[in-house]
């Protein structure tokens, strides 16, 4: 099971890659697989939003859960909003917090938190 990380980044100090860094490592430890943006493109965070957007959605439609870290929906957060709704709205996935991270094994089908 492959789990997607989704939180802010823009304007954050170290684009809160060790928020993202520290959820994957607790996802991973749970057994999960995690697709963790803060790992995309070696850390260059100097590339066009475009660029991040169009390797976010791929990898988001590779996975089974979205775990989302606090401040996800905050005023500057526009990234992790538009994954969130294609997750709930077009993927169907469940959605997690992503500091409570659930072994695969309870993972369901159905929504988690929404």
């Amino acid at each position: 099971m492959k789990i997607y990380i989704s939180g802010p980044m823009t304007g954050l100090p170290d684009s809160n890659y060790p928020a993202f860094n520290a959820a994957a490592a607790a996802w991973r430890e749970a057994g999960w697989e995690v697709d963790n943006p803060a790992e995309h493109f070696g850390g260059d965070t100097t590339l066009r939003y475009v660029d991040y957007v169009g390797a976010d959605i791929v990898g988001l439609q590779r996975c089974d859960a979205i775990a989302m870290l606090p401040g996800w929906d905050g005023p500057t957060a526009r990234g992790s909003v538009w994954e969130w709704a294609i997750a709930v709205y077009l993927l169907h996935i469940p959605v997690y917090d992503a500091a409570q991270p659930v072994s695969p094994l309870d993972h369901h089908e159905g929504k988690a938190e929404q």
